[in-house]
């Protein structure tokens, strides 16, 4: 008889589960994060209502199969501002009782177990479901080992883009597929309009002004919207890649990049450790490389490379002083990207290659503060990954001690107190503005948007708990269990419900008395800041609080402040400890004498920019608005643009200077931006496709 199509969905594709780590039973996430709210006591929660091992902004069927290795060919398409080409997905089965399949009726109908019969056999008929945003997909093909491909039927199961997550994209296997082993499938696609991941540029927001730029950066769900994969951070996969751009520029990815690469169009790369998508990274243009030792180096533009250079000439010992630390550099070299004044954060942690904002160059190597935590994150984040963006905080707030850590090697321990110290200031202000039901390290996190997630708390709550049980344990004890925990978890993703079970067995329990584990839930689970906590200080600070305290009050003229010895962070808080009510006659003679506007100090010009709108200091307006159409990182955007809209009289200006400047800004900078100032994006012509 015929065969009728009945479509049924008999396994939930959106389900995930916990990559546990091999060798060691941590039970289920659900039960582990049970018993920690019976004993914290947080209202429980129970599996069916929430899972915090799955990852909810992905569509990704991944407990059945995941994606092991992808095959990249793109070419790069200035003009059509597209990337085009294809992926092959080497996939794997996982767990094939999860799978997701759906039933073919034939005579006879199902059995008992839900499989249908085709002819004598019974043969499910089984779905791969990736993560899209804009893809155009044209074509998918499952290949054989002799070459030949076998169309397969590509779909969306819902017809609207979600506005967080995008699409899911079902591939259809053949029903009379056996489903075993590593299989391959190759789609053909296109990037769509207004991709999430890419920033074109034309040459005019480069350094040199004669050759146009791309970048990609994916973090955190939009490596989806330049390749279809299963964009979670709980799949890890290696990649090859063959990446052909128009004569005379350098593509350059997250992976075995060679310095002597000629510029001849196309560009091979390979990256043999396992990465999540999220440090999937492309950038093309007109760079060239200066080493810095025999595993370091830095790709620039010609224009900007001399400085560059220079900036991060100890990029070779801070590795060695890392490794040091917390054991052997596992990704070969470590190179550094200065990308276009646009890129949206201060740095990316791509492995092998850190993206970084041209902001970070301040002449006197003030900021490699940025370089510390990037290259930590080759420990924190790229070898150990977080298994959803709940977990975030194990590689933000980690790496954030870690650099910690590395700045006492590289400047001392003073200038890592200011950063510590700022730091903690810093997050008691977010928890007066951030929910608190996204207060705890590991919050219920199933809605909303990970590119907001906590609003920086991961990083700086989780940096204090690690000070905290460093502080408890000692440094040499806490050294030993990074180390540790590094080695038993590397190259996987892993849940806080993970780190818990490892931390009380390899720290708590061998040091019985010290920290209970019901205290470590706390900080994992509850909102605020626990009473243990180790609030650190720093000397120089308070020296540069003094001094506002004596400026403001008369008792100091602006000619005696000894800016020039201190650090950028003690001039920073130094701003930031001026009152609000500072009269116009004393903002200027202080402008005058420390020569704030217009300064080269990205970090010293974000404070003295927000502090200038909050008091409504015209002189420094001009200059404000070019260092607001330069800059395109959102930290240093972000607070300026809010001190305008808020002081009651700049918001249309604000808007103005937005207008003018979002052209030059990364759609993550835009999106960040709008809700400031309440306006809209322009609308677009929807993406065809997936």
């Amino acid at each position: 008889m015929g065969r009728i199509g009945a479509f049924l969905l008999l396994a939930g594709v959106l389900l995930a589960g916990c990559e546990a780590d091999p060798g060691a039973d941590t039970g289920s996430g659900a039960a582990v994060k049970q018993d920690a709210v019976e004993r914290t006591g947080e209202a429980p929660v129970t599996a069916e209502a929430y899972d915090p091992a799955r990852d909810y902004f992905s569509f990704a069927n991944r407990d059945g199969m995941t994606v092991r290795h992808i095959e990249l060919d793109l070419d790069v398409d200035f003009e059509r501002q597209v990337l085009r080409g294809y992926a092959i997905l080497h996939v794997g089965l996982t767990d094939p009782a999860k799978l997701a399949w759906l039933q073919e009726a034939e005579s006879g109908g199902p059995d008992d177990a839900g499989r249908t019969t085709t002819g004598d056999a019974l043969r499910p008929v089984y779905s791969l479901t990736l993560d899209s945003r804009g893809l155009q997909i044209e074509r998918a093909s499952l290949l054989d080992e002799t070459g030949g491909a076998r169309s397969l039927t590509v779909s969306r199961p819902d017809a609207a883009p979600d506005p967080v997550r995008g699409h899911a994209v079902r591939i259809d296997l053949p029903v009379d597929f056996e489903l075993a082993g590593v299989f391959r499938i190759r789609i053909d696609y296109q990037t769509g309009p207004g991709a999430s991941a890419i920033m074109w540029l034309p040459p005019e927001l480069t350094a040199g002004g004669e050759h146009p730029f791309m970048f990609t950066q994916s973090q955190s769900i939009h490596a989806r919207s330049w390749i279809p994969l299963q964009d979670t951070p709980a799949v890890r996969f290696t990649y090859d890649a063959v990446i052909r751009t128009p004569p005379g520029l350098l593509a350059v990815m997250s992976a075995d990049n060679d310095p002597q690469a000629q510029h001849d169009g196309e560009y091979h790369f390979s990256m043999p450790q396992p990465i999540p998508s999220y440090l999937m990274a492309l950038a093309v243009g007109h760079l060239d490389f200066a080493p810095f030792g025999d595993r370091t180096g830095v790709y620039a533009e010609p224009e900007i490379l001399p400085a560059a250079a220079a900036e991060f000439a100890d990029t070779q010992a801070m590795l060695e002083a890392a490794e040091a630390l917390w054991g052997p550099y596992e990704w070969g070299r470590y190179d550094l990207l200065i990308l276009p004044p646009s890129f949206p954060y201060g740095g990316m942690e791509n492995p092998r290659l850190s993206f970084l904002t041209p902001s970070l160059i301040a002449g006197d190597g003030s900021l490699v503060s940025v370089v510390a935590h990037e290259l930590a994150h080759s420990w924190s984040g790229n070898l150990v990954s977080n298994a959803t963006w709940r977990d975030i905080w194990l590689n933000e707030g980690m790496t954030n001690y870690l650099e910690g850590r590395l700045m006492e090697v590289i400047y001392d321990r003073e200038r890592a107190d200011e950063e510590r110290t700022l730091n903690y200031h810093d997050l008691l202000d977010l928890l007066g503005t951030v929910p608190e039901n996204m207060q705890a390290l590991a919050p219920r996190f199933d809605e909303g948007d990970p590119d907001v997630g906590q609003d920086g708390v991961e990083y700086r709550k989780g940096q204090l708990l690690l000070d905290t049980l460093e502080h408890h344990f000692t440094r040499p004890v806490f050294d030993a269990f990074l180390r540790g925990y590094f080695e038993n978890f590397a190259w996987q993703a892993i849940t806080t419900e993970q780190f818990l079970e490892y931390t009380d067995q390899n720290l708590l329990a061998a040091h019985p008395g010290v920290f209970p584990r019901e205290r470590l839930e706390a900080w994992l689970y509850r909102p605020g800041i626990p009473d243990e906590a180790v609030v650190p200080s720093s000397a120089s600070l308070e020296r540069a609080g003094a001094a506002a305290a004596a400026f403001a009050g008369g008792m100091s003229p602006p000619d005696e402040i000894p800016a020039g010895r201190w650090s950028p962070l003690a001039t920073v808080h130094f701003l930031q400890s001026l009152p609000a009510d500072l009269a116009p006659e004393r903002i200027a003679a202080l402008d005058s004498a420390l020569g704030l506007t217009g300064t080269g100090n990205a970090e010293i010009a974000r404070t003295w920019y927000t502090r200038a709108a909050e008091w409504r200091f015209r002189p420094a307006y001009p200059a404000m608005r070019d260092y607001l159409r330069h800059y395109g990182r959102i930290r240093l955007l972000r607070p300026v643009y809010e001190a305008l809209a808020r002081n009651g009289e700049d918001l249309d200006w604000a808007r103005e200077v937005f207008a003018d400047a979002r052209a030059n800004y990364h759609p993550l900078t835009v999106a960040a931006i709008e809700p400031i100032l309440a306006v809209e994006s322009p609308p677009t012509v929807a993406a065809a496709g997936h």
